[in-house]
């Protein structure tokens, strides 16, 4: 089994910063892209940042310029930097792991972690 754990979340004032980790654990030979969603109350679960496991990285429009996407594949974790917090920032935000090679020709896709909060508030 492969687990992600989550950790950063916290309440932030507009235009500070949080800087979140997650890190995958368990029988792990290779870990592909690694991405992170949030999910907005009331609002549907979408796409934050996407990083392929050789470093080629991808934001959504609203996070570009705010938002750095990292991952260090020797300890099997991915990090993202948020910048310049808006309120619209304010969500849960969830580690994704697309495709995780647990053994050799054997495969665990769609792997997620529990989520860890984030508010943006005055």
């Amino acid at each position: 089994q492969v687990q992600l754990v989550e950790s950063g979340g916290g309440l932030v004032q507009p235009g500070g910063s949080l800087r979140l980790s997650c890190a995958a654990s368990g029988s792990i030979f290779g870990i592909d892209a690694m991405c992170w969603y949030r999910q907005a109350p009331g609002k549907k679960r979408e796409l934050v940042a996407i990083i392929t496991s050789d470093g080629r990285t991808n934001y959504q429009d609203s996070v570009k310029g705010r938002f750095t996407i990292s991952r260090d594949n020797a300890k099997n974790t991915v990090n993202l930097q948020m910048n310049s917090l808006k309120p619209e920032d304010t969500a849960v935000y969830y580690c994704n792991a697309q495709r995780v090679q647990t053994h050799p020709g054997t495969f665990m896709y769609d792997v997620w972690g529990q989520g860890t909060r984030v508010t943006v508030s005055s």
